[in-house]
């Protein structure tokens, strides 16, 4: 781990001042992936800004009827919030998917979404990766591709977004509200908040340089059937190769959010027009335009069981 100086932040305001100040700074909080990332010096900061004792860490009644869950909200609290839990089981229950016990105590709803991709390419410092190092190639695209992306996925990197979260916000309608170092803030739907690779895979986010998420708003509640169905290599402790984040209303009819198959969070509003058609439907809406490789063309048929056992079980629920 190189050297690196630290502060402090009293305010969010002043967290995105003092960033814009000095190069090579980033915020940290939990630091559950930040950390890791230094060490293997992929991430090489030079000033690390302490954001844990902003107060951003409550959830609160919006007027709207919905919820505001500040940024440093840890994702053990928000799983367990009995509001959370009633009116937006999808985001409690894809928490609880994710990571284990003792790193859900520390990581952060805005650390949570932000976390850069699992690709073991992108870990690994002697192998070549756009994300790591633009203009230097992709190493998967040709190379073990199981967990890689199916969809949305460009010449210059084939990797996926690893939250479970992110998924059930995007689900949910979520909003992003940030700060900017000029004190200016922002909202930002969690649809535009993550971007595609295209040509510049390292460039994950919307986020301006230096910008400060400060919480994340949800929408009055959706009701309906909320299910996360996350398929993995093991049954803890792993990322997804799919994950079906679902909010199924009696009439058949719903929203549909998929992980591990693309660089952000994968929805398609159209498709989700087809829900009271079956999973079949649905999914040839959502992955319309896939190119799967040898390795990963599987996924197609793994969203489709899993969406139609989802769409299953949400009927015996309800």
């Amino acid at each position: 781990m190189r050297p690196f100086t630290y502060l402090r932040a009293k305010s969010p305001a002043e967290a995105a001042a003092l960033a814009a100040q000095v190069n090579g700074s980033r915020f940290i909080a939990g630091g559950t992936n930040l950390l890791d990332l230094m060490k293997l010096e992929i991430e090489t900061p030079t000033h690390l800004i302490d954001v844990n004792g902003l107060e951003l860490d409550r959830i609160d009644a919006t007027p709207e009827g919905g919820v505001r869950i500040g940024a440093l909200v840890r994702n053990t609290d928000l799983a367990a919030d009995a509001r959370i839990r009633k009116d937006y089981a999808l985001l409690s229950r894809a928490l609880l998917a994710g990571a284990s016990g003792q790193l859900r105590n520390v990581a952060t709803t805005a650390g949570n979404l932000l976390q850069r991709t699992r690709c073991p390419y992108f870990y690994d410092t002697y192998q070549a990766c756009n994300k790591r190092q633009p203009g230097s190639g992709c190493a998967a695209i040709g190379g073990f591709s199981r967990q890689s992306a199916i969809i949305g996925v460009s010449d210059a990197c084939i990797a996926t977004h690893p939250s479970d979260m992110a998924i059930a916000m995007r689900a949910l309608d979520a909003q992003v509200e940030t700060v900017r170092p000029d004190g200016s803030t922002r909202v930002i739907a969690m649809a535009d908040l993550h971007r595609l690779p295209g040509n510049t895979p390292n460039i994950e986010t919307t986020l301006a340089a230096h910008e400060l998420i400060t919480a994340v708003t949800l929408p009055a509640p959706l009701g309906g059937t909320h299910i996360y169905q996350k398929v993995r290599d093991r049954s803890s402790y792993a990322f997804a190769l799919i994950s079906v984040g679902a909010v199924i209303r009696p009439d058949g009819s719903g929203r549909v959010a998929l992980g591990g198959v693309a660089h952000k969070p994968w929805r398609v509003e159209s498709a989700e027009a087809a829900m009271p058609d079956g999973a079949k439907a649905v999914t040839e809406r959502l992955l319309a335009g896939a190119t799967p490789t040898s390795e990963n063309a599987f996924k197609l048929t793994l969203v489709e069981r899993t969406l139609a056992a989802v769409i299953a079980q949400a009927r015996a629920l309800a």
